[in-house]
């Protein structure tokens, strides 16, 4: 079992940045593939990133790549995500999520999940 809980949410202006961390509980952090996700209203929960459980793999959805980071530092039970560049449409609540296997960009794939954290971008 994995607890998750997102944090670092809040109102920024456009081209601001934000950076999100994840808290994960129990002794299996590490066997574990991470990713973010985000759900805007009205609109269906989407990939943002993803990170394999070493750090090695990161994964990016197009409308983020070059403005997000992922990363993870283990030892610390933590995934993050640097977003950078912001825009109004990063307007989401942002949710951090694990899978026991490899990163994947399918939200369905993932046994675990945070409550959220929202992060609002205004113009």
């Amino acid at each position: 079992q994995v607890q998750l809980v997102e944090s670092g949410g809040g109102l920024v202006q456009a081209g601001g940045s934000l950076r999100l961390s994840c808290a994960a509980s129990g002794r299996t952090f590490t066997t574990y593939a991470m990713g973010w996700f985000r759900q805007a209203p009205g609109k269906e929960r989407e990939f943002v990133a993803a990170i394999s459980w070493n750090g090695d793999s990161t994964y990016y959805a197009d409308s983020v790549k070059g403005r997000f980071t992922i990363s993870r530092d283990n030892a610390k039970n933590t995934v993050y995500l640097q977003m950078n560049s912001l825009k109004p449409e990063d307007t989401a609540v942002y949710y951090c999520a694990a899978r026991g296997r490899n990163p994947s960009t399918v939200s369905a794939s993932y046994d675990y999940w945070g409550q959220g954290t929202q992060v609002t971008v205004s113009s």
